[in-house]
């Protein structure tokens, strides 16, 4: 009997429904669509991959251009991944590097914690202007009479998402961030 699989292994399985996929393929299509709230390594590709085809719940092409292989979803796999979709998801787990190293902050320099705030609010803002052209994009699809309700709610959530946490960058305080003259004066601001 197939164990029943996780959620990376769940996510592999519901992006080859869009049709046979490498290895590679796999990881840069998760990257892409999840890899914003649910991080997935190429390792762990590989590993759910060679599990999943133990299972039955992927076949295994002849190797290709570059020595890779496609993987395609066998009728097992598709009612595995409808199982897992089905299955009430676990609570999630904020899992925020800085938030760890802010937590010890007082063992740092000042300045180092700083430019660690800066670092970390310029790649946020980044992501929220990102967001913001991605749903300028949907906006246009959803006006042309193609709209995908699932993808608009993922993307919503990573536009409020990247806006409550600049926010939360823009209220610590003088002591975490530096004085407010030397982060205006940073050119990566």
């Amino acid at each position: 009997m197939p164990r029943t699989p996780n959620a990376t292994a769940g996510s592999l399985l519901g992006f080859l429904h869009a049709g046979p996929m490498s290895g590679w393929d796999l990881a840069e299509v998760a990257q892409r669509a999840v890899g914003e709230f649910w991080s997935v390594t190429r390792s762990q590709v590989y590993r759910e991959l060679a599990r999943l085809a133990e299972d039955g719940l992927v076949e295994v092409g002849e190797r290709g251009p570059r020595d890779r292989r496609p993987y395609a979803l066998t009728e097992a796999g598709r009612q595995a991944f409808l199982a897992w979709l089905d299955r009430e998801p676990e609570p999630e787990q904020i899992r925020f590097p800085l938030l760890l190293t802010l937590s010890f902050g007082r063992h740092l320099s000042p300045e180092r914690l700083a430019a660690f705030v800066a670092a970390n609010r310029r790649v946020h803002r980044e992501r929220l202007a990102r967001h913001l052209a991605e749903r300028e994009a949907v906006d246009a699809d959803v006006r042309a009479g193609r709209h995908d309700p699932w993808a608009l709610a993922t993307l919503d959530f990573g536009i409020r998402y990247e806006t409550a946490v600049t926010e939360w960058f823009d209220a610590l305080p003088e002591a975490i961030t530096g004085p407010a003259d030397a982060v205006r004066a940073r050119p990566d601001e």
